[in-house]
C-alpha cells in the first residue's frame, strides 16, 4: 500500500477557511480514483498550527493507482480550483507502507 502525505499552508487571508477547505476536501477526495482511504486533519495543537493548516493523508493500492489519481480530471480540477488558490507553501510525499 501507498500513502501520499499531503502538507498546507494557507495563505494569511485563507486560514480563515480552513475548516470550509477541510470539509471540501473530506467530501471529495475519497471518491476519486483509486483512493481507498483518507484522512484529512487540521491542527490539534498551536505547534502544529504554527506551521501548518491542512494535512490529507490518502492511501492507495499501488504507485499505479496513486499515478491514475494524479491523472485523473476530476483531481486536477479539485486541486486547481478548490485547493492552489489558498495555498502558500506545499510539501507532499509518497510512502509505501506494505
Amino acid at each position: 500500500m501507498v500513502e501520499r502525505h499531503h502538507y498546507f499552508r494557507l495563505d494569511a487571508s485563507s486560514r480563515a477557511r480552513r475548516a470550509e477547505i477541510a470539509a471540501d476536501c473530506r467530501r471529495v477526495l475519497p471518491n476519486l480514483t483509486g483512493v481507498i482511504a483518507c484522512a484529512v486533519g487540521t491542527p490539534a495543537d498551536d505547534q502544529s498550527a504554527a506551521a501548518w493548516d491542512l494535512s490529507i493523508v490518502l492511501c492507495f493500492a499501488t504507485m499505479a493507482d496513486l499515478e491514475s489519481y494524479r491523472a485523473d480530471p476530476a483531481h486536477k480540477r479539485f486541486a486547481e480550483e478548490t485547493l492552489a488558490p489558498y495555498i502558500e507553501v506545499r510539501k507532499i510525499w509518497n510512502f509505501d507502507v506494505g
